[in-house]
């Protein structure tokens, strides 16, 4: 009997083997899609300052990141050039937030604006006189595009400032971006865009970070409303919005340090949510201006010290966006 048990044992066995010999293989274990890095998308409004444009550039230096420069263009004029410029419907030489200081102060401007470019910076346009063109034809959207080309490619000369030989080379294909100044937008914009020339506008606000859509032949980047402060509200992810949301708009240097943390705790919250989600590109606006003591960009390089020199986060300025998703714009670097 034991050796009948030991016969059926061994048919059994013999029969599973050869079932398995004519299975399915087994498959491999299901391998998850490489997962896109986290984008950070930084730019500068009106880009005034010489010591935060030196101050920016090293930031990036050390953090590996690419920013967006959005100029105002009179900051390119100086008080004896200023009559070079008339805003639409405006008198010669007008500006809402003034000229530059001097030739010099031109003169070291537009250094920084080329060494910045052949940095790999986006230089962008924040149009001219800081005016709101909210109710502005397409006529003079492109009047005042006008004005920022010509002051943009002219600058040197308009100024009798000895010009480099490769400026104008330069200038002429540098401008591809653009910020509406009070982030004002019209129709009358999105029409003219395309006609001057110009491939993204980051003038919109969102309710959160999303995938830039492309609408009428320009690209639309969007500023985020992300959570800031105990209560958690919604902020436009901007300095100057989150300046009016701690102080009115008023400085108030003794809260300088409680400002700066709570900013700094948004930026990262924001950061966090897309990291460890979808991660869509998360865009961050400043100014040149220090306001509330500089709390704003003592955060804001505590944030890029932090998260741009992650290995799966890149720090790119919109150009560089731009040029992965649709091709390369015209070579303006050195």
């Amino acid at each position: 009997m034991l050796r009948s048990y030991r016969v059926l044992a061994y048919s059994l066995a013999s029969l599973a083997s050869a079932n398995a010999a004519f299975a399915d293989p087994p498959k491999p274990p299901a391998v998850s899609p490489a997962r896109p890095k986290q984008v950070v998308l930084i730019s500068f409004d009106a880009a005034r300052e010489i010591s935060q444009w030196q101050r920016s550039r090293a930031l990036a230096k050390r953090t590996g990141a690419h920013f967006t420069y959005f100029l105002s263009c009179v900051f390119l004029l100086s008080p004896d050039t200023r009559q070079q410029y008339a805003g639409p419907g405006k008198a010669a030489g007008k500006s809402n937030v003034g000229f530059g200081a001097s030739k010099q102060d031109v003169a070291d401007r537009l250094e920084q604006v080329r060494l910045a470019a052949a940095e790999g910076h986006d230089i962008g346009s924040h149009a001219c006189g800081h005016f709101d063109g909210k109710d502005w034809s397409k006529a003079d959207w492109l009047a005042e595009f006008a004005s920022v080309r010509r002051i943009f490619e002219n600058a040197y000369a308009i100024n009798g400032i000895p010009e480099p030989a490769d400026w104008r080379d330069f200038a002429r294909h540098a401008l591809t971006g653009f910020r509406a100044p009070y982030l004002s937008t019209d129709k009358a914009l999105y029409e003219a865009l395309p006609e001057a020339g110009f491939q993204y506008d980051a003038s919109g606000v969102s309710n959160g970070p999303e995938l830039p859509p492309t609408r009428n032949g320009t690209i639309r980047f969007a500023l985020p409303l992300i959570p800031e402060g105990p209560k958690a509200k919604p902020v436009v992810a901007m300095d100057y919005n989150l300046y009016v949301r701690h102080s009115d708009g008023a400085e108030q240097p003794a809260m300088a340090g409680e400002f700066t943390e709570r900013a700094y705790q948004a930026f990262r919250a924001a950061f966090e949510a897309e990291y460890n989600g979808k991660r869509l590109p998360l865009e961050l606006g400043f100014h040149f201006t220090l306001m509330n003591n500089g709390g704003y960009w003592d955060a804001l390089e505590r944030f890029a010290d932090e998260v741009c020199v992650m290995r799966q986060v890149e720090c790119i300025s919109y150009r560089d966006y731009v040029s992965r998703a649709h091709g390369p714009l015209p070579n303006v670097g050195g």
